[in-house]
């Protein structure tokens, strides 16, 4: 059987699935049944002919939103799909409220977000942190808007010693766009500031509409120089914020973040330097009572003197004993040495050896007569034992040995035919001789 959940784990697990499976969402509606409590929250009705969502415009979003919705205006609502598990409610949690009259620049602006956002523009991880030390600004903004005296005075304020470079462009109209990027790759290709300002006063989302402009986010997000964007008031956003290094809320926001404050700085160094002072006294004192004591401990350089010369007294002698000891240990080896090589002096063994080699002369010469005599009566045996199997020995007692052309010894008579050429070997000479008949064993002679 399947376990039985609760209705809040019901609702709990439905709006875990409706806040994972829609993003961001921008409706367009009618409102109704607006309402506006003591705690600050806006919650109403979005319909339309056929169905109704209820929302929910808390208060912090509600605060920053300038415009203020009225019962029965059509509107464009960006938020994203909830549900309020207390009452099982399906809503939309309302981040902006904008008049429909907007909604087709609406619905481009969150065209172009969802497009360049899909293409890592928005990714924090390729932003820039800003110089820590900034000498020369970049603002790129109009000539005679307020803005630039803005950022102006509060750079002035903070640290009059940063260089502001101004290029001038048109910041609202059809042709802002092409302006603003005009003056951003002028600046680029300068290369003379640390980081550059991108930015205008306040207005209507038509008037912002120059810093939405797809060409001009590109060029931000390539700028090899920090950029910040400053563009209106706090609650507008523009695509030069999400794709800047940094978004400044507004333009003299946007000052105090790429300056250090000077006031400051002067009061760190005062304290620096007092704090200094109070070191390089402490410091002072210190050796000051390292001094005292020294010299204290400091003695009449006579009686260090007198005690060098016992010092030295007491290593003489001690060196004098060591050298006494040392060269009778030296004398001792030297004789013992000295008896050992007389010991083994050649004049007292060459007589012994002289007598041992006659010795060894006698014994040597007696072997070798013996070796002498064995090797003669050995060699006589052997001469006599070959001399009687010699072949020259049975030529003196009557035989012969025969012999073909070729020099062969004849063996067998089966080998000879007539008129063959033999030559017969004897003791004292040779015989040729011609065959005229082959008579082998146990034929009759012809």
């Amino acid at each position: 059987m399947e376990q039985a959940i609760s209705v809040a784990q019901l609702n709990r697990q439905a709006k875990f699935i409706l806040e994972q499976n829609f993003g961001q969402v921008l409706i367009h509606g009618e409102l109704s049944n607006l309402s506006r409590p003591q705690s600050g929250h806006v919650y109403f009705t979005l319909k339309d002919n056929t169905a109704q969502v209820r929302c929910a415009f808390f208060k912090g979003q509600a605060m920053r939103q300038t415009y203020r919705p009225q019962e029965g205006e059509a509107v464009l609502v960006s938020g994203k799909v909830s549900l309020f598990e207390g009452r099982g409610d399906y809503q939309v949690l309302v981040s902006s409220i904008q008049p429909a009259g907007d909604g087709a620049l609406q619905i481009a602006f969150e065209a172009l977000k969802k497009r360049l956002q899909a293409e890592g523009l928005f990714a924090q991880e390729r932003k820039r942190a800003l110089p820590s030390s900034v000498s020369t600004v970049a603002v790129i903004t109009s000539a005679t808007g307020a803005a630039l005296q803005d950022i102006l005075q509060v750079l002035r304020r903070r640290d009059p010693f940063i260089e502001v470079l101004v290029y001038p462009c048109l910041v609202q109209g059809k042709e802002a766009a092409l302006d603003i990027r005009r003056a951003l790759a002028q600046a680029i290709q300068d290369a003379a500031s640390d980081v550059i300002i991108v930015g205008r006063g306040g207005g209507s989302s038509e008037d912002l509409w120059s810093f939405n402009d797809e060409g001009l986010a590109r060029d931000i997000a390539a700028s090899p120089i920090p950029v910040v964007s400053a563009v209106g008031h706090e609650v507008d956003f523009t695509i030069a914020d999400f794709v800047a290094d940094v978004r400044a809320p507004t333009p003299s926001a946007a000052a105090e973040l790429v300056s250090a404050d000077h006031s400051l700085r002067a009061q760190q160094l005062t304290t620096l330097a007092r704090r200094l002072s109070f070191a390089v006294q402490r410091t002072i004192t210190t050796y000051r009572q390292r001094l005292h004591h020294t010299q204290q401990r400091l003695r009449h350089p006579a009686d260090r003197i007198r005690e060098q010369q016992q010092r030295l007294d007491n290593a003489s002698v001690r060196l004098e004993r060591a050298l006494q000891h040392r060269l009778q240990q030296v004398r001792m080896r030297l004789h013992t040495a000295t008896q050992r090589v007389e010991r083994a002096s050649p004049q007292h063994r060459l007589p012994a050896q002289k007598q041992q080699l006659n010795l060894l002369q006698q014994r040597l010469l007696r072997i070798i007569t013996h070796r002498l005599e064995r090797w003669r009566s050995h060699l006589t045996t052997q001469a006599h034992s070959l001399h009687t199997a010699s072949p020259l020995a049975t030529l003196q007692r009557g035989y012969s040995i025969t012999q073909d052309e070729q020099g062969k010894v004849v063996t067998s008579a089966k080998r000879l035919a007539v008129g063959q050429t033999l030559t017969h070997r004897l003791a004292d000479g040779q015989v040729k001789s011609t065959v005229t008949d082959v008579i082998l064993k146990g034929e009759k002679p012809r």
